[in-house]
C-alpha cells in the first residue's frame, strides 16, 4: 500500500485534518476557499483536496474513524494515480489513442443522454389514451398471444380451525352485495385474500398465492365456474374462478395494457428525439455553426 511519508509526522497531520473537519462537519459549517487549496497528497502533478473527502465524512464519525476514511482514502487515490501514470508510460501509443478515443466517446455519450433525456422530460407527451391503446392492441392482436394460462377469481385463505368455513364458501360462490360486505366485515380473520376478480392474473402468480396448487393440478381447479377448497399444514385455501384464457388465446387488453403503454410512449419518445437531431442539425446549418466540406477526389 502506498506510504505518505517514513515517518509519522505526515499521519499526525492527517489525524488532525480528520478532527478539524469532522468538527465542522457537525457543526454544520462549510469550507472555505483557503481549506480548499489545502492539498492532502500529491502525486507528481496531481493533488488531491480535502473538499473530496468531506462528502464521505458526515455527523457521528469519530476523530479516529475519520483518520481511518481519509487515509484509506488518500491511499485509493494515491494507488489510482500512480497506476495511471505507470499505464501511461508502459502502453503503446496505439493503445493510449484507442483509450482516450473511447473516454472522450463516453463522456460525449454521457453529457448528451443526459441532455436528450430532459429535453425529453420537458417536451414529450406522457399520457396515452384509451382510444390510442385500443388501436394499437386490435393492430397488433396477434402478438399478444398467452403463453400462460390467465384468470379471474376470488380467493381466501383460513385457518384450519376457521369456525364459519360454510358461510365463506357460500359468500364466495354467490359473492353480491350482502356478501362482499359479509366478507369484508371478517376480513382481518383471513391469511390471504383476494376479492376483486375483475383483474387478470397469471396462472403462476396465482400458484405462488395458493400454495397447495401447482403445474401438475392447475388443469383440474384453474377452471371456469370452477369453485376449489384446497388444504396445506398451514391454513386452508377457498376460491372461486370467475374466468380463464388458455395458452395461445389472445389476451385481454386490460391484461397487457401496461406493456403497450411502455411500447408507445417509447415509441413516442425515439419520435421525438429524432426530431430534435433533425431541428438542432437545422438550426445549426440556418445559424453557419455547422457546415460540411465536399472533398473533391
Amino acid at each position: 500500500m502506498f506510504v505518505l511519508k517514513k515517518n509519522l509526522r505526515l499521519l499526525k497531520k492527517v489525524c488532525f485534518l480528520a478532527v478539524f473537519l469532522f468538527i465542522f462537519i457537525s457543526c454544520g459549517s462549510y469550507l472555505n476557499k483557503e481549506e480548499e487549496g489545502n492539498p492532502l497528497a500529491r502525486v507528481g502533478k496531481s493533488y488531491l483536496y480535502i473538499d473530496a473527502v468531506a462528502p464521505f465524512l458526515g455527523e457521528g464519525i469519530s476523530s479516529t474513524d475519520s483518520a481511518a476514511i481519509i487515509t484509506n482514502y488518500i491511499n485509493n487515490w494515491a494507488s489510482k494515480q500512480l497506476l495511471l501514470s505507470k499505464a501511461k508510460i508502459n502502453l503503446s501509443e496505439e493503445k493510449l489513442t484507442e483509450y482516450d478515443t473511447l473516454v472522450s466517446n463516453y463522456r460525449t455519450d454521457l453529457y448528451t443522454r443526459a441532455y436528450k433525456e430532459a429535453l425529453v422530460q420537458q417536451g414529450s407527451d406522457s399520457v396515452v389514451s384509451e382510444a390510442q391503446l385500443q388501436d394499437f392492441y386490435e393492430r397488433e392482436k396477434d402478438n399478444f398471444k398467452l403463453k400462460e394460462r390467465i384468470v379471474r377469481l376470488r380467493f381466501v385463505e383460513i385457518p384450519k380451525q376457521f369456525l364459519n368455513k360454510k358461510a365463506i364458501i357460500e359468500s364466495l360462490k354467490s359473492f353480491d352485495g350482502e356478501d362482499i360486505k359479509f366478507l369484508d366485515s371478517i376480513s382481518v380473520q383471513f391469511r390471504k385474500l383476494n376479492f376483486n376478480d375483475s383483474i387478470w392474473v397469471s396462472s403462476s402468480r396465482v400458484i405462488q398465492e395458493i400454495a397447495p396448487l401447482t403445474i401438475e393440478n392447475q388443469d383440474r381447479y384453474l377452471k371456469k365456474s370452477q369453485f376449489f377448497e384446497l388444504e396445506d399444514s398451514l391454513g386452508v385455501y377457498l376460491g372461486k374462478i370467475a374466468e380463464v384464457k388458455e395458452v395461445n388465446t389472445i389476451a385481454p387488453l386490460s391484461f397487457v395494457k401496461s406493456s403497450i403503454t411502455q411500447v408507445l410512449l417509447s415509441r413516442r419518445k425515439l419520435d421525438y428525439v429524432r426530431k430534435l437531431e433533425t431541428e438542432i442539425i437545422d438550426e445549426a446549418i440556418k445559424e453557419k455553426e455547422f457546415e460540411v466540406y465536399v472533398q473533391d477526389e
